[in-house]
């Protein structure tokens, strides 16, 4: 084998002209991405914990046959209220956290604004459960469609 050197000549001209139209091709893909691939996420950012339809939602809960709600008032920023309606004296007696856990809850969800990193004891981790529960459905009615 015989091993024949090969001399390539380039322009200095060529490799500019090369180096620059890549260098534009490489910020016109950062730009479109930029332009069209972050915008989904800045909308989500917005309607993540605000964006609310204002109104009066509700959730019902079914406990020993007997039916309370979860009433929710929100304003397009923000959660103002959480209370119990429809609250029978059977489930007052039968379920006598109820009310209590509630409270307790709701004054953590005003503040916080979010259902999430709320904290409980051990003797009300059922009650506190179920409650949530029925505040995060009456959230989910109050956001707007998507």
């Amino acid at each position: 084998m015989s091993a024949k050197t090969k001399i390539v000549v380039l322009r200095m001209k060529e490799l500019i002209y090369t180096a620059i139209f890549v260098g534009l091709a490489i910020l016109l893909v950062v730009l479109f991405l930029a332009m069209f691939g972050g915008k989904d996420d800045e909308e989500t950012a917005a309607t993540g914990a605000a964006g609310y339809i204002p109104g009066v939602y509700t959730a019902s809960l079914s406990l020993s046959g007997q039916n309370l709600d979860v009433e929710v008032t929100v304003n397009s920023d923000e959660i103002q209220a959480i209370r119990l309606v429809n609250l029978d004296e059977t489930v007052t007696t039968m379920y006598p956290l109820m009310e209590p856990t509630l409270e307790s809850l709701a004054a953590q969800i005003i503040e916080k604004q979010s259902t999430e990193e709320i904290t409980y004891t051990d003797s009300t981790k059922y009650t506190s459960y179920v409650l949530l529960k029925a505040v995060q459905t009456a959230l989910d009615k109050a956001r707007p469609a998507q």
